[in-house]
């Protein structure tokens, strides 16, 4: 995957507060060579994770209940408010990125934690049924199909990468969701299953597809043999059982998306200290230093919904010249 198609530096997805315009500006203005779609969760339901992404699904609705997101008939208010908010994040980022041409990066909730979040009528988790778990991956796989040629269309110098956010996903393997009752918890799905589904879902993009979870354990060489030509993480939950998988990936071209800034408020180490566990592993697993730097692109270890907008904008800069002190400085 040609290094072009992603920038040094980014954001996991969420920002703090609920104006579109100022986060689209502060976005493009502190991760200018890999801008991405901001979401604002503080908006309400329909604006987090979960609800902008049923809003992009296809002849399938849903609606809140007090115990979350639930499948319906028709769309309703809920769904058409995600949507509008969905609609008013494009036209920002499009104001704000007018001329742009470079890597550009959307988020929408992967397959299997949006199953394991929405909820069937009778109240249980979608991961619960398989044939709701594959009429929900073709309707994910058809609304990311339309949202990724609308993007294209409304900032036709980008070049898109689509993250797939799935913190849920090593809880669906391992048996860990639970149940509407919480007395128990659902079945772990097929390995296989939750690859295959991964690869329908990422064949849509034309663009490299990335998939972000900031839980332990991330699944590397499933996630790649998926498809993924990115894996975003927090690296801070690395342990020595990932570096095997670690290495492998940078071997074989897979990006890496480390997590190294903190997502709330905090004093800011300087730079280069930031990224010295990075360097630490490259030293431990005999990679080639000069590959550092096209190899990991550094971001914050989640979203910035938490944080104050100045302390945003802050850990968005200072993840850019993180990223540059790789670059300058690789060993």
């Amino acid at each position: 995957m040609s290094d072009v198609l992603f920038g040094p530096a980014t954001g996991v997805g969420s920002m703090p507060g609920t104006d579109a315009r100022e986060a689209a500006k502060t976005v493009a203005g502190s991760v200018e060579e890999f801008p991405y779609l901001p979401e604002l969760p503080a908006r309400g339901p329909g604006a987090d994770m979960i609800g902008r992404t049923i809003g992009l699904l296809v002849e399938m609705y849903a609606h809140v209940e007090p115990s979350g997101w639930r499948i319906s008939d028709r769309p309703g208010r809920d769904t058409r408010r995600a949507r509008s908010w969905l609609g008013e994040d494009l036209d920002a980022l499009e104001e704000f990125t007018q001329g742009y041409e470079g890597p550009l990066k959307i988020q929408a909730v992967g397959p299997w934690t949006l199953a394991a979040a929405l909820e069937l009528r009778n109240g249980e988790a979608a991961l619960s049924d398989a044939g709701a778990c594959r009429d929900l991956t073709a309707s994910l796989a058809e609304g990311l199909r339309t949202h990724l040629a609308d993007v294209r269309r409304r900032m036709p110098g980008a070049w898109v990468t689509l993250q797939l956010d799935e913190p849920s996903l090593i809880a669906v393997l391992r048996g860990q969701i639970a149940s509407a009752s919480g007395y128990r918890t659902h079945r772990a799905v097929d390995r296989q299953l939750v690859e295959s589904a991964l690869r329908d879902v990422m064949g849509v993009s034309e663009g490299p597809v990335t998939v972000h979870s900031c839980a332990p354990d991330v699944p590397f060489a499933l996630l790649r043999r998926a498809g993924a030509a990115g894996i975003s993480f927090d690296f801070g939950l690395l342990t020595e059982r990932d570096e095997d998988e670690i290495g492998e990936a940078v071997e074989g071209g897979t990006k890496l998306f480390a997590g190294v800034v903190p997502p709330t408020d905090t004093a800011l180490s300087d730079p280069a200290g930031s990224v010295m566990g990075v360097r630490t592993l490259w030293r431990r697993l005999g990679l080639n230093p000069g590959t550092l730097a096209e190899s990991v692109v550094i971001t914050p270890t989640c979203g910035l919904a938490g944080a104050s907008p100045a302390y945003a904008r802050a850990a968005l800069a200072h993840g850019v010249r993180a990223a540059r002190s790789l670059a300058d400085n690789p060993e």
